[in-house]
């Protein structure tokens, strides 16, 4: 059994449960190994206290889990089958008092079709310990982040080639992605973002026609998928001159970006990664311009806990990632949002992105 399962057997153990059944794909092959996106089709790990683990696929799958699991009993489960049958079946007529679920990721249909089959006395959320044990990264997991990070900045260094007169933001982002596939990435870990001129200042603005033109902001925010884990980096540049009050506005976002990073250290809150960014934007006069959090974490998931908002008080650990993404959104002129991806260690804060900051001027 592996150290991440062991992790969750103790939680079973800890927690007062008698079983447990993860259904999230990405836990799955986060405590497995095992890598399947199961469409509607029932996909399971179930941990029954005192007994080994028992992985639950899909019969087209069995060859593949079976290759890749390091959960050697593995079940399997046709489209005329009821999964919810065979997992009553692993407890010998018995009902457990205490079952764990994902209740984020089970539907209200899944739970009930579980409860009938297996009435257990209660059931509990087993999510807190799934994002306690995923929100500390192991050298591998930090490993194959860093090659991530590697991939999407090498996708936006070549993809700033194509930044030309005559060029639209939904034709950067179709070369971006095309680019993610070529440097040997899985794909993007989000909708990618090109946005320029005035649509800079909608945080989740959506690349349209929109013709890059000399003295706009150009934003670029992406991520992508390599080894199941995912990258998010965001950078602005300058077409051309653009007017004083936007550099300012960079300079400003710039120093919030620094002060969250520094901010980022073991012991100290989440929250305080936040007031960090803020208090320089606030400082210099932006503070209603900075709507959203500071950042979140990053991992499987390009969203993952923990949030990075003011109100946090979780304490920061060694080995959390997650980005620090300060921006200023001013309507009708134009937003500035750098961000990096965050590892927390002894020695302080590292980046796993390095693409340069400073304010580059393109031509076009």
């Amino acid at each position: 059994m592996n150290e991440a399962l062991l992790k969750l057997e103790r939680g079973l153990t800890g927690g007062g449960l008698d079983a447990l059944l993860v259904t999230d794909p990405k836990h799955v092959y986060y405590l497995t190994g095992f890598a399947s996106n199961p469409h509607e089709r029932f996909l399971g790990l179930l941990l029954i206290r005192g007994e080994e683990p028992v992985l639950i696929v899909p019969a087209l799958d069995a060859e593949a889990a079976h290759a890749a699991s390091s959960v050697k009993t593995i079940l399997t489960h046709s489209d005329t089958d009821n999964p919810y049958e065979l997992l009553k079946s692993r407890f010998g007529g018995a009902n457990p008092g205490s079952f764990g679920i994902e209740k984020e990721h089970f539907s209200v249909s899944r739970y009930e079709l579980l409860a009938d089959a297996i009435p257990a006395g209660s059931f509990s959320d087993i999510g807190h310990l799934l994002r306690a044990m995923r929100a500390v990264k192991t050298p591998e997991e930090i490993r194959i982040m860093k090659h991530a990070a590697e991939l999407v900045e090498e996708v936006l260094r070549r993809g700033l080639s194509h930044v030309k007169a005559g060029v639209s933001e939904n034709e950067l982002v179709a070369e971006l992605e095309y680019l993610m596939k070529k440097v040997g990435a899985s794909g993007p870990s989000f909708d990618t973002m090109v946005l320029s001129g005035p649509n800079t200042a909608l945080p989740h603005g959506v690349p349209g026609e929109r013709i890059i033109q000399p003295g706009d902001l150009l934003m670029f925010d992406l991520g992508v998928y390599a080894g199941g884990y995912a990258s998010d980096i965001t950078r602005t540049f300058a077409v051309g001159e653009v007017n004083s009050k936007l550099t300012d506005i960079y300079n400003t976002v710039l120093a919030a970006n620094e002060a969250g990073i520094a901010a980022s250290v073991a012991g100290a809150t989440f929250g305080s990664v936040d007031k960090a960014a803020r208090d320089v934007i606030e400082a210099a006069g932006y503070g209603e311009y900075f709507m959203h959090r500071v950042g979140h974490g990053l991992g499987m998931d390009t969203h993952e806990y923990p949030s990075l908002h003011g109100l946090n008080t979780d304490i920061i650990a060694n080995g959390n990632v997650f980005t620090v993404e300060p921006g200023i959104y001013v309507p009708n002129l134009g937003g500035v949002r750098i961000e990096d991806d965050v590892l927390v260690t002894a020695e302080g804060p590292q980046t796993l992105t390095s693409f340069p900051k400073e304010l580059t001027v393109l031509s076009l």
